[in-house]
Order: structure tokens, then C-alpha cells, then sequence
């Protein structure tokens, strides 16, 4: 049958301890909360920031009217320079280009000029402008069926295959230039007049805008380079397809009209007065977009991937070369950070070479309101704040400023925080774990010695053998050892003298008895006849039961001081026996007993009187209880160097309850004895276990198997 699980004190209160895990969580979670107001600050952080950018840029309308912000837009038409990182060689070869995939393709949609029908293997081309420090770069990458060069010693320059530039310059002047090259190679660009449409004369060569044209299997690649101080915000490109057969132009694409001012498609270069501003302030903390209210950006400053807000501390790749630095970062840190999220720093920024922003929180600030936003990044690994807040110019919206900044800086912060925290409370749980378990430790062992010496002060038999040592401690534990200790002496002193009342009780009685049989003698002797009163059989069949009594009492006490002075001697256990088993036949000649022995010597080394003694009382404890004509019977085996007596005797069977209890001192089974039975005081059965325990050996009684009465069984050790 299992045992039930019944826990401990230490077990106890190391589950009660467990309630100190609890204060981790709840740390977490506050850190969790102050985490949104950390976010919900940063918002307001950076719409200060941009508010700030904005007033900066408020009433500055030459930064803004350069860049054509008034007009409508046309894809396609109207261009845009996105900034450009490293610097482009002027070759032919676009893989130096890492912005491709924002140009333009311009096809029959954006014909200029045909002379016949329009095949789209003709002439197409992909074309986009970027901005590199001082000047403007464009790139064409031209599908065209043939190439038409133009003759070495040919004075036309429009009897070829010919690029076209048209734009205004700074001080409001139209320019147009023509590329028309002898072959694959460095280019040179001519101005052409101005005031006749259908002019191509080259008027002088520009040096100052500079180029180079590939050959390719579909056609060609061409580069430009124009210093941006030439620009202002009109421009249109052209390129023209030659029909050398019919010695004419077969079509002509273009970005927007070349030939009229007005009708130029416009160039948005990012602003390097803008930027200059907006460097300038210092907003190192975030990174700070400028748009016109077509949300085309005019200045950028600053990088996504570096910019973790004002709350970035940082120092987060300083650590300390410690003992204690490296066991945290070794082995508390995988830990932490199986639930928490590291800031990472190759997030894909997808707005990094943007040129229109998009999003709600630009929306609301074109609109003159100022608004906010968050987002994922694409690969879901950052989260982006994004604040806007218009720029005014006579009191209307001309462009708006955003400012963006990851939420990396307050996730370091609350990882920091967090890992603060739970190595401290790892390390309070650990020590209020172990000072705990020490604590309760140290109580449960002053308890279970409590207990031992309890259990070692009164033996099986009911007997104090040990006192208990009080405790000095000034707790309950010591005021429970002190109160066990008076009270153990108390009981010491108590059982002591209920040892003794016997041998007192007899010797105080002795004397009354003698007096009160003397008396009924010289009755008797003085008064003839009285003898024969029942009145005086009575009393003297009532002195008799007392001095039995008496004579009981001092025979269990007596044998208890014997003991101590008795010499063991070895005897033959067999022949004692059976000496004994034909007293009992001469003494119950009615009664039948039977010896049962298979071995004619069984050597012992022990008091023999006080065996047959112990014989006596089983033999006349069976004698009692057998009904007349059944038989008693006594085994002596010997098994495992043990002597094994066994009486057995027909007759009612003991009570459950009393089995353990029959060789204790005063107990007995019997109902009240009549008027002519002899007093039993329960003694026989304990002066039994008192000579079976001298002999090193036990005593114990049961209902027999077959259920028809008892048998009593002495074991003794030979040896």
C-alpha cells in the first residue's frame, strides 16, 4: 500500500518560499508598463524634435519654390534624384548604379515625335537622375534595334542617333543641349539655340556636362553627369531613334516637351540647404526626412540603424572585464534571453533610399496637424516611430517634417532593466531560499530530536528509561523541550512510586491481616461452636484471598529485585520440561498435559528456577482458561540457535484489542471472579515477560490458528 505524500516542515516552507518567484514577475510587469510610458514619452520626444525642425524651416520660401512644390505631379515626367552613396564612373556600366530599381521605364506612352508607325522594338529605354555631392547623375539604358553614330566628317548632328537635354537654369534662362556621338566612348554635349524649335545648329560645346556611352546587345547605355548649380527645377531628357533609310527621325522619346519652357517636366534634388539646416540642429538621435506637399523628400539626415532615440545610453557594447561579468554573460544572460528580445541592427529599412514617404502620419501633418505612427519594419524585427508636423509659408503648407527612431534604445533599457532586476531577485531567492531551507533545517532537527528523546524516554513496556534534556533556546521549540522535560519528571516521579506502592502496600497491609487472623483464632478458641458460623467462614475465606493478594504482589516485586542478583548456569532445557510436565500431571490429576520434544538435549545458559517459574504461570494461566477434559500442550523446538516453547490450551479466544497489552503489569482478560475463585491481579503473564527479557529473550500470545484457543510462545536465544 503507498504512503501518502505528507510533506515536511522543510518541504513546507520551501513551497511557501516559491511565493518568491512571484516578485520577479511582478518586476516584470511593472517593467513591462513603464515600458509603455517610455514609448508613449519617446512619441512625445519626437514630436517635439520634429516641431522643433519645422519651426526652423517655417516663413523660408526660396527653399521650397526651387523645387517646383506648387505644381501637380506626372510620373515619369516630373523626376526625382535620389541620393547616391558612392560615386558613379562615368563608363557606360550601370553595376555601380545600387539604385536601379527605381528607374523608369519610357515607351510608346511617352513618345515626343514619329514619322512613321511606332514598333515597340524600335526604341524603348529605362531611365532614372541621382544626386552626388555637386551634380546631378542620369543614366539611359536604351533598347534600340540598330545604333546610328553620327559620320566623322558630318557638320548635322541630328542625322544620327542623338540625346537631347533641356532645362532652366538657376537665373531663369533655357538651356538645350545635344549628345550626338561619333561611336561608343566618352561624350561630348552642344549647346543648340533656344529660340527655333526645330534648330539643331550646335552652337559650342559644354565641357561642363560630361558622359559616356556603352554598347550593348540590346542597344546602349549612356551616363551623364551636370553640375546641379546649372539646375534649377526644370528638366526634360530626349532621346531620338534615326531612320538612316528614309533619312529622317523615326521617333523620339522624351521625358516631357524639350523645345517649350513651360512645358519642361520638373527635377527635385534633395535640398543641401535643407540638409545643411537640419544637420545643423543637431538631431543626431533621429533620422529627419523633409518633404514637399507632393511628399517627395527634399533633405534626409541621419540613419535608421544608428538611431535608437533619446534614450539610447550609448555604451551598449562597453562591458566589464569581470569574474562576475563574464559568469552573467555566459550563463544568466542565455537564460534572460529566452524570453527577451535583443534590439537587432540588421533590420531591413525599407525607406532607406526612398524618394516619396508615404503613411497617415504624413497625411495628417500636410494637412496642418500634427501626427504620429508605428510600424514593423519589413522583416518584422523593429519597431519604427514615425512623428510629422508641417512646415508653413504664409500660412499655408508647404512640405512637412519627419523624424524616425527605432524603439531599440527603450528595449535596451528595459533589457538592461530586466536583467538588472533578475539577477538581484535570482540572487535574493537564492539566499532567502538557502537561508530558509537552513532555518527550517535547523527546526526540523531540534523537532525530530525532541521527538527521539520522547520516544527513547518510555520504552514498549511503559517504563522511563531517559529523561529529556532540556533546551536553553528561548523559543517555543525550547519552552515545548522544557515542558516535555518537567513533565517527563514528574511522571518519573509518579511511576516510581507506583512501582513501589506494591512492596509498601503489602508491607503496610501484613500487619492488619496478621492482627485480624489472630483474632478469628482466639475466637475460635474461646467460644466453642463458633467455628462452625458462616459468619466466620466468611471472613476467614476472605482473609485468605487478601493474604493471596498480598502474597502476589510482593512475589512480582520481589522477582523484579531478584533479578538483578541472579547467576546464569548452563542447564539441560529438555529434562527441566519435562520435570515440570510431571509436577503439573501430579498436581491437575484430572487435567491432561502433553510434552512435545523431538531432541533429548537442549543446552542453556540460564537460571533454571526461574524458567519453571515462567512455566508455572503459562501452564496455570492455560489451566484457567482450558474448559475441563481438554488438553494442554508443550512444544519445545529449536530453530535459527532459538529455544521455541510453545503452550497451547483450548478455550475462548483473547479480545483484538488485548493481544499487545496481556503481559503488562495489573492487566487481565478474566471476567469477576465467584466467591470461591481466587483473586487474579494480572501479574502471572508480566512475571513471564520479566524472565523471558532476563534470558535476552520475548514473550508473545495469540489466537490459534484454528481458531479454538490460544498458545503462548517464549523465544530464547541458546547462545
Amino acid at each position: 500500500m503507498n504512503r501518502l505524500f505528507r510533506p515536511g516542515l522543510r518541504t513546507k516552507l520551501l513551497l511557501i518560499s516559491g511565493f518568491l518567484f512571484t516578485i520577479p514577475w511582478i518586476g516584470y510587469e511593472y517593467i513591462w508598463e513603464m515600458e509603455k510610458y517610455l514609448r508613449a514619452g519617446q512619441e512625445k520626444t519626437l514630436q517635439g524634435t520634429v516641431r522643433a525642425v519645422a519651426t526652423a524651416l517655417h516663413e523660408r520660401p526660396k527653399l521650397f519654390d526651387l523645387q517646383a512644390s506648387y505644381r501637380s505631379l506626372e510620373r515619369g515626367r516630373d523626376l526625382y534624384a535620389y541620393p547616391i552613396v558612392d560615386p558613379i564612373r562615368l563608363d557606360g556600366d550601370l553595376r555601380d548604379w545600387r539604385l536601379k530599381q527605381h528607374a523608369l521605364d519610357y515607351g510608346a506612352n511617352n513618345i515626343l515625335l514619329q514619322s512613321d508607325t511606332y514598333h515597340p522594338g524600335t526604341l524603348t529605354f529605362r531611365h532614372m537622375v541621382g544626386k552626388y555631392r555637386e551634380h546631378l547623375y542620369a543614366y539611359f539604358e536604351v533598347s534600340d534595334e540598330s545604333i546610328t553614330y553620327r559620320p566623322q566628317n558630318s557638320l548635322k548632328v541630328d542625322r544620327n542617333d542623338h540625346l537631347q537635354i533641356a532645362f532652366t537654369t538657376p537665373a531663369g534662362d533655357f538651356r538645350r543641349y545635344l549628345i550626338s556621338p561619333y561611336q561608343a566612348g566618352w561624350l561630348t554635349p552642344y549647346e543648340i539655340a533656344t529660340d527655333d524649335n526645330s534648330s539643331t545648329t550646335p552652337l559650342k560645346p559644354e565641357p561642363r556636362i560630361q558622359g559616356a556611352l556603352a554598347e550593348t546587345p540590346q542597344g546602349y547605355n549612356v551616363e551623364l553627369r551636370i553640375p546641379l548649380k546649372m539646375l534649377s527645377s526644370k528638366l526634360s531628357f530626349a532621346i531620338t531613334d534615326f531612320d538612316r533609310q528614309r533619312k529622317e527621325p523615326a521617333v523620339t522619346i522624351s521625358t516631357s516637351d524639350i523645345w517649350n519652357e513651360d512645358k519642361l517636366g520638373t527635377v527635385l534634388v534633395p535640398s543641401p540647404e535643407i540638409e545643411q539646416i537640419i544637420k545643423g540642429l543637431g538631431h543626431s538621435a533621429s533620422r529627419i526626412w523633409v518633404v514637399d506637399q507632393h511628399q517627395r523628400v527634399l533633405a534626409k539626415a541621419g540613419d535608421i540603424k544608428t538611431t535608437d532615440g533619446a534614450w539610447n545610453t550609448g555604451n551598449d557594447d562597453v562591458t566589464e572585464d569581470s569574474a562576475w561579468r563574464r559568469f552573467e554573460q555566459t550563463f544568466l544572460h542565455p537564460l534572460y534571453y529566452q524570453f527577451l528580445t535583443k534590439p537587432p541592427k540588421d533590420f531591413i529599412d525599407e525607406l532607406y533610399d526612398a524618394g516619396n514617404l508615404e503613411g497617415l502620419h504624413i497625411e495628417e501633418a500636410l494637412a496642418g496637424r500634427a501626427g504620429s505612427s508605428w510600424r514593423l519594419t519589413a522583416d518584422n524585427k523593429a519597431v519604427i516611430l514615425a512623428a510629422a508636423y508641417p512646415i508653413y509659408i504664409n500660412q499655408q503648407v508647404m512640405g512637412a517634417v519627419i523624424a524616425e527612431e527605432t524603439t531599440n534604445g527603450i528595449r535596451t533599457l528595459r533589457n538592461r532593466a530586466l536583467e538588472k532586476l533578475f539577477t538581484m531577485m535570482l540572487g535574493v531567492m537564492l539566499i532567502s531560499t538557502v537561508g530558509i531551507f537552513l532555518f527550517a533545517s535547523r527546526i526540523s532537527a531540534r523537532i525530530r530530536t525532541l521527538r527521539d528523546q520522547a520516544e527513547l524516554a518510555i520504552d514498549t513496556r511503559g517504563r522511563i528509561q531517559a529523561p529529556i534534556e532540556a533546551s536553553t533556546a528561548h523559543d517555543e521549540i525550547g519552552d515545548l523541550s522544557r515542558s516535555y522535560a518537567g513533565m517527563l519528571h514528574r511522571l518519573t516521579q509518579y511511576h516510581h512510586y507506583l512501582e513501589n506502592m506494591s512492596s509498601r502496600l503489602s508491607h503496610e497491609l501484613r500487619t492488619p491481616v496478621a492482627v485480624v487472623k489472630s483474632s478469628l483464632e482466639t475466637l475460635d478458641m474461646e467460644q466453642e461452636g463458633i467455628g462452625d458460623s458462616v459468619y466466620l467462614q466468611r471472613a476467614r475465606e476472605g482473609l485468605d484471598r487478601l493474604s493471596s493478594i498480598l502474597t502476589n504482589m510482593s512475589e512480582a516485586s520481589r522477582l523484579e529485585e531478584s533479578l538483578q542478583q541472579t547467576e546464569n548456569q548452563d542447564f539441560n532445557l529438555v529434562a527441566l520440561l519435562e520435570g515440570c510436565i510431571q509436577g503439573y500431571r501430579l498436581a491437575y490429576p484430572g487435567r491432561e498435559i502433553h510434552l512435545v520434544c523431538a531432541q533429548a538435549k537442549v543446552q542453556l545458559h540460564g537460571a533454571p528456577d526461574l524458567l519453571a517459574q515462567l512455566l508455572d504461570k503459562l501452564i496455570n494461566n492455560a489451566m484457567e482458561f482450558a474448559p475441563e477434559g481438554t488438553p494442554i500442550s508443550v512444544t519445545l523446538e529449536v530453530r535459527n540457535q532459538t529455544a521455541h516453547i510453545e503452550v497451547k490450551n483450548q478455550g475462548p479466544e483473547l479480545p483484538d484489542n488485548m493481544q499487545g497489552r496481556l503481559f503488562d503489569s495489573m492487566v487481565s482478560v478474566r471476567t469477576n471472579p465467584g466467591a470461591n475463585q481466587q483473586p487474579h491481579l494480572g501479574l502471572g503473564l508480566y512475571i513471564a515477560r520479566l524472565i523471558a527479557e532476563f534470558h535476552k529473550g520475548r514473550i508473545e500470545i495469540a489466537n490459534r490458528d484454528d481458531t479454538k484457543g490460544v498458545v503462548v510462545r517464549v523465544l530464547i536465544p541458546l547462545s
